[in-house]
């Protein structure tokens, strides 16, 4: 293993990590970024499992030299990903560019719809809770044998 293929290896994760974590956030911006930066850990990433650059895309006639071609597919894959990415990203700006004249802002905010969903299938896979009764809850009582502010 070369020391560029550490090196190219780290420098991929490293674009893939940073643009998970801004595909995380809220501002659809760093949205927009972090889908840039995966774009082009995978364009990077493609370029390295194409080998060793250098090598003729077409061999010269003899047998030894067409065991050293440079592999066209990933190249070609690049390609295609660099006309993907483009695409998808200049969709995503409009997008961003809408909600930004819509809203004044580009933070994505929580779907009420879908917390109120959530929330009432949390309720329901819970079940009824294994401490009450059909009446509520017990009363708690102290050593004496009597609910807290009764007269003993």
């Amino acid at each position: 293993m070369n020391t560029i293929d550490v090196t190219m290896a780290l420098v991929v994760g490293g674009l893939f990590a940073i643009g998970f974590y801004l595909m995380l956030q809220r501002s659809l911006m760093r949205i927009v970024l972090g889908f840039i930066l995966l774009g082009h850990g995978t364009n990077l990433q493609l370029l390295v499992a194409g080998g060793t650059p250098g090598r003729p895309p077409v061999p010269t006639g003899t047998t030894e030299a067409s065991a050293r071609t440079a592999d066209p597919l990933p190249q070609a894959m690049a390609l295609t990903a660099i006309v993907i990415t483009f695409g998808l990203t200049a969709f995503l700006m409009a997008l961003a560019y809408r909600s930004w004249r819509l809203s004044g802002h580009d933070e994505v905010h929580d779907d009420v719809e879908d917390r109120l969903i959530g929330t009432a299938r949390e309720r329901a896979d819970a079940g009824p809770e294994s401490g009450r009764d059909e009446a509520g809850p017990a009363p708690d009582r102290d050593d004496g044998g009597t609910a807290p502010g009764e007269a003993r």
